[in-house]
């Protein structure tokens, strides 16, 4: 079962969600916050595999509860916590801080149930959800535009010519056999490619790898 935690300030969007989730024969609701705060200690408390985590909520918000989520399982006690952000907006700059704060990934609270679903089942895997076209127009719309903590310290010429080939095809929003299919490579040689890319940036999931090639600019905005 995949234990999800629902953070939401307004009650009936957590209701609503519940009522999915528990629909769900591979899922179970074991909390709801309603705020960011006591998001962060139900997650320390529960240790739930995926949090619901709504961006905008009073006092703490979804970042700094992402944050104080994602700081606490860098401890190494247990299966980290991963968090899938949920707003109203499309582009909104707080996503992009919740990205660097450590989430994997966002959805739209208009996303339907059966989207909702596989978003959870991929991110309980240990994958990032990355809305192609979403993605891409936040980070072009807010990479650069103000101090951001680095998401690697690493710099991009510790790749190899085909792993940057292949990180930037991955900001574009590709999967793995869109990839494959693009240079005539086998899906797995692909998977390799972007585990070794991870590795050697020190990043967590595609979600980060997304951030890093337009932060390092193995990508522009803009292009392609």
């Amino acid at each position: 079962m995949i234990r999800v935690l629902l953070a939401d300030d307004q009650a009936l969007v957590r209701t609503g969600f519940r009522m999915i989730l528990e629909n769900a024969p591979d899922m179970e609701v074991v909390g709801e916050a309603g705020d960011g705060a006591q998001a962060a200690v139900m997650a320390r408390e529960l240790r739930p595999d995926i949090v619901l985590m709504d961006v905008r909520m009073p006092e703490v918000d979804g970042v700094e509860a992402t944050r104080r989520i994602c700081t606490t399982a860098q401890d190494g006690s247990g299966t980290p916590v991963r968090i899938l952000m949920l707003t109203t907006f499309d582009l909104d700059e707080y996503v992009y801080a919740a990205l660097h704060a450590g989430a994997s990934g966002f959805l739209l609270k208009d996303t339907l149930a059966p989207d909702l679903l596989s978003a959870i089942r991929v991110v309980a895997r240990g994958d990032a959800v990355v809305a192609p076209s979403v993605t891409r127009r936040l980070l072009e719309r807010y990479v650069g535009t103000g101090p951001q903590p680095a998401t690697s310290a690493t710099r991009p010429d510790a790749l190899t010519e085909r792993e940057r080939e292949v990180l930037a095809l991955i900001a574009r929003g590709l999967s793995n056999s869109e990839i494959a299919g693009l240079l005539h490579l086998t899906e797995g040689t692909v998977k390799t490619h972007v585990s070794r890319i991870l590795s050697k940036l020190g990043l967590r999931d595609r979600v980060q790898a997304v951030v890093y090639a337009y932060e390092s600019g193995v990508v522009r905005p803009g292009a392609g």
